[in-house]
């Protein structure tokens, strides 16, 4: 099956692989499932301890997908008073994957040791990333606030420091390594360190990174500190020398971004000598979020109520515990998060799931859940709601796969139904091909597949052949009615979802459905 790691929690995305290169030292509302991340985190500003005074210039960007109750995701240094720095992965990281655009419902919190109170809070107007693919080009991002801060900024360095500099490093990141409310820490964390040679970081971009932290990474930066300041002294004030970039493990110092490598640009922006336009940026309205590990769409059948408690489709290896090859999971209670988007894909409605109505990835890759949110609650909070097709798309039939992995709605054609895709063990009947320019990419999984119509959701995509090899994981392939067996790579994949209309219609709140009374294509 196609990988659900989420492309926002890694540099590589888009231009190298997408799960598995050098981690970056964020981590949005999906990490609250333990097994949809590929990394272990470290405990926070490790070597660290409480700040006993806030730096005036220095704070926390905080965004309603954050998975903690004070917002916080990354942290943010003023350097102008209408301006912010944070690293490029936390201002390109949001959902429509645009280099340059207006957030929704972002702020910035300065000048507090506590990233939940006191300081000052300033909504952001507009954000804009240095660098598109991949954000190894310049992992370094503006945020403009929509109105001055009171406090001084902070100075910007005039060279870029030389190795054994001392260095301060500040965070709000995790203090132990469980995605709990417990490991995120309310008061700011600093510690002493120093500029490390570049060999001492993997991987490092010399010429506009530093290497920072202790050798043996016991004092360094950690998941969510992205962003955060390195601070050297110049006299008696504070320099940013640096931004909390990526880790390359928890034995490691911290790579940072070299803030006196992109401060002709940050002058440039600050300026208004450069002043990008906002990326354009495809409808996404209804697509869902499953943990952020995998994409999603609210769905509703002809009988539906709007009373009932909505259901959520998406695949089946979207399932915290996979179905096994020939299993079905049926009516187990199960509790995840889901965040629901508007058009421009930043989140319209929060709900969680309570009941995983049935899922398998035998004969289809699919998967229906049962929300903590009626219809009524969503339509409410002006929701997308998809209707469940009860007929399978036709080949020549162009459908839009909206998804909020990728943070994009491709155009594509239905090529050809396939009449059996076997991978890593799993086989699925009448699966559908896209034609060859339909790429949805990793992250994509569960996405739904929309007629023109932009309601009816007649599939959802599934997987894709990434390497040419026959049958295995991310590499599936088509076996005919007489056995053939045939690799397209690069070819793309989604599930029909007719089968599941019978069981949205059947199955009730709290009561089970014996296997005997289950209507066929639901069993």
């Amino acid at each position: 099956m196609r990988s659900c790691c989420p492309a926002i929690t890694q540099r590589a995305h888009g231009t190298e692989t997408l799960c598995g290169m050098r981690r970056v030292l964020l981590m949005m509302s999906i990490a609250a499932i333990a097994m949809i991340t590929t990394v272990t985190p470290a405990s926070a500003i490790r070597g660290g301890v409480e700040a006993t005074a806030p730096y005036p210039f220095s704070g926390s960007l905080q965004r309603p997908d954050s998975p903690r109750e004070d917002g916080h995701t990354c942290g943010v240094t003023l350097v102008a008073p209408s301006w912010a720095v944070t690293a490029g992965h936390c201002t390109r990281n949001n959902p429509s994957l645009a280099q340059v655009g207006r957030p929704k419902d972002w702020t910035v919190r300065l000048g507090t040791t506590d990233a939940g109170s006191g300081g000052e809070v300033i909504e952001v107007e507009r954000f804009i990333t240095y660098a598109q693919y991949p954000v190894q080009d310049g992992d370094i991002g503006l945020l403009k606030l929509k109105r001055p801060a009171k406090t001084a900024p902070v100075t910007l360095p005039s060279a870029r420091p030389a190795e054994g500099t001392p260095t301060r490093i500040l965070g709000w990141g995790m203090t132990c390594d469980r995605r709990a409310p417990e490991c995120y820490p309310k008061k700011l964390r600093e510690a002493d360190t120093v500029i490390q040679p570049a060999q001492a970081c993997d991987g490092m971009h010399v010429d506009r990174e530093l290497c920072i932290g202790a050798l043996d990474g016991s004092v360094a930066a950690t998941n969510m500190d992205s962003g955060g300041p390195a601070l050297v002294r110049d006299g008696d004030r504070w320099v940013i020398a640096g931004l909390v970039s990526g880790s390359g493990g928890d034995d490691r110092p911290v790579m940072y971004t070299d803030v006196h490598h992109f401060k002709g640009w940050i002058d440039d922006v600050v300026t208004g000598r450069v002043n990008p336009p906002d990326t354009p940026v495809p409808n996404l309205e209804g697509a869902a979020s499953l943990a952020g590990f995998c994409s999603a769409s609210v769905v509703r059948t002809d009988h539906t109520r709007l009373g009932d408690p909505a259901l959520l489709l998406t695949n089946g290896h979207c399932v915290p515990e996979r179905p096994a090859p020939g299993q079905t999971l049926k009516d187990v209670a199960i509790e995840i998060p889901v965040t629901i988007g508007d058009r421009q894909g930043y989140i319209q409605a929060k709900a969680k799931t309570t009941t995983l109505v049935r899922a398998t990835m035998s004969g289809t890759d699919t998967a229906l859940y049962r929300l903590d949110r009626t219809y009524a609650q969503l339509y409410a909070k002006g929701v997308k709601i998809f209707r469940l097709a009860d007929r399978s798309a036709r080949p020549g039939e162009k459908v839009d796969i909206i998804s909020s992995g990728n943070g994009n709605r491709f155009k594509c054609t239905i090529e050809a139904v396939v009449p059996h895709l076997r991978e890593e063990g799993y086989t699925q009947d009448n699966a559908y091909r896209y034609d060859p320019a339909c790429k949805p990419l990793h992250g994509g999984s569960g996405s739904p597949l929309v007629l023109r119509d932009g309601v009816t959701v007649v599939g959802v995509h599934s997987t894709g052949n990434d390497n040419g090899e026959q049958c295995t994981a991310d590499n599936p392939c088509e076996v005919a009615a007489d056995g053939t067996v045939t690799v397209r790579q690069g070819a793309r994949y989604g599930q029909q979802v007719k089968h599941l209309v019978a069981c949205a219609r059947t199955q009730k709140p709290g009561r089970p459905q014996p296997r005997e009374e289950a209507p066929r294509g639901c069993a």
